[in-house]
């Protein structure tokens, strides 16, 4: 029931974003400027709510198999570019689309439900918020030319408003204090807008864009696919039966492996105009076919 609701939900707010597009409600710039929003001001809010109510403690095996399993199908996604002669942006987009998974919205929602325990999302949450996100926009910043060398790195990290989020959260986890409630409640009503406009924003690239394998990447569509769905969700397996979990532990990292690509990568490849198809894409067939897959394991592990 939990897997029904989290992809019932999500596609609701995809096909709204469609019809506002067929509608004429929202064009191809108005669908932009609802990823500018999203990325500068309610992805960042949701961030620092989301992180700074997160738990660390007992999480080092469920970390360990998590970051294993990403690195793992990133890496396999980089060798194949590369052999495929891609540019370095639209192989950090496949690479992403390949192992950052839809923790934050499906995932939450999936564990809820289906595991009974939202925590064993967070490691891949901070997996991913902390360390990959940063460092993935930071290449794509140097990409984009905004300057180059050690300086310019640090400069892009530091002031990226994702990064700041995410480290705004982080202090607050780590010390346990809270944002005053006149800073708190603004936050968190900007932060319940992130999600909506990230769907509505890529349901209206759908319907505003060539149809799937019109575009000419299907050889990486089917890769990013197999890696996502197929080969990460093994790795956790692996690394976290390794590590000794078991139970709705192991059952908790391996569906979270499992989950589609997220939605702020199409965001992320919007607001760098780089690998939009191959996101847009990916995005639309791992979530259409991670659905039997978590079932799958849901029987086998649950």
């Amino acid at each position: 029931m939990g897997l029904l609701t989290g992809f019932t939900t999500i596609l609701a707010v995809i096909l709204c974003g469609m019809w506002l597009a067929h509608t004429r409600v929202l064009d191809a710039r108005s669908q932009r400027t609802l990823g500018e929003i999203a990325f500068f001001v309610a992805s960042p809010a949701l961030m620092v709510t989301t992180i700074s109510e997160v738990e660390f403690a007992g999480a080092a095996a469920n970390l360990t198999a998590s970051a294993a399993s990403l690195a793992a199908a990133f890496g396999v996604y980089v060798l194949l570019a590369r052999r495929w002669r891609q540019g370095v942006g639209v192989t950090v987009v496949g690479a992403l689309a390949s192992s950052y998974v839809n923790a934050g919205n499906l995932g939450i929602a999936i564990a809820a439900y289906v595991v009974g325990d939202i925590t064993v999302v967070v490691p891949t949450l901070l997996v991913q918020m902390l360390v990959v996100q940063p460092l993935a926009l930071a290449v794509l910043d140097r990409r984009a030319g905004r300057g180059s060398g050690a300086l310019a790195i640090v400069r892009r990290l530091v002031t990226n408003p994702l990064t700041i989020a995410a480290s705004v959260g982080v202090v607050l986890a780590a010390t346990g204090w809270e944002l005053p409630l006149v800073v708190d409640q603004p936050v968190r009503l900007v932060a319940g807008a992130a999600i909506p406009l990230m769907l509505i924003s890529y349901g209206a690239a759908l319907r505003l864009s060539p149809l799937p394998g019109r575009t000419g990447h299907t050889r990486e569509v089917v890769a990013v696919s197999v890696l996502k769905l197929g080969f990460m969700p093994v790795v956790a397996w692996a690394v976290g039966t390794g590590l000794g979990l078991d139970g709705t532990a192991l059952l908790g990292v391996v569906l979270t492996a499992a989950l589609p690509t997220a939605q702020n990568i199409f965001l992320h490849a919007t607001r760098y105009d780089v690998g939009t198809d191959l996101a847009r894409e990916s995005i639309l067939v791992t979530t259409v076919c991670s659905l039997p897959v978590a079932l799958l394991v849901a029987v086998l592990l649950g």
